[in-house]
């Protein structure tokens, strides 16, 4: 076999493979744009409130400060 007929054979395969390459990533957007459209856009699961929202204007809960503060004196007496 002399070197031109194996660089013929050579470039040969690389198109081949080159060409199959290209077809298959061709088909896989397409099929990928074609679910876009059948599938539906998958929601978020709606939370379900235990309780029911108040309207405090803004204002932190008695509650909520207390469990900050009582924190912050732990992990202060803790640094000391």
């Amino acid at each position: 076999m002399d070197l031109g007929s194996t660089l013929q054979q050579a470039a040969t395969l690389m198109f081949t493979g080159m060409a199959v390459v290209f077809v298959f990533l061709t088909i896989l957007i397409v099929l990928v744009k074609l679910m876009s459209r059948i599938v539906p856009e998958e929601l978020p699961p709606q939370i379900a409130s235990t309780s029911t929202p108040t309207q405090n204007n803004g204002q932190i809960p008695g509650e909520t400060i207390a469990a900050i503060s009582a924190a912050v004196n732990k992990y202060r007496s803790r640094q000391r």
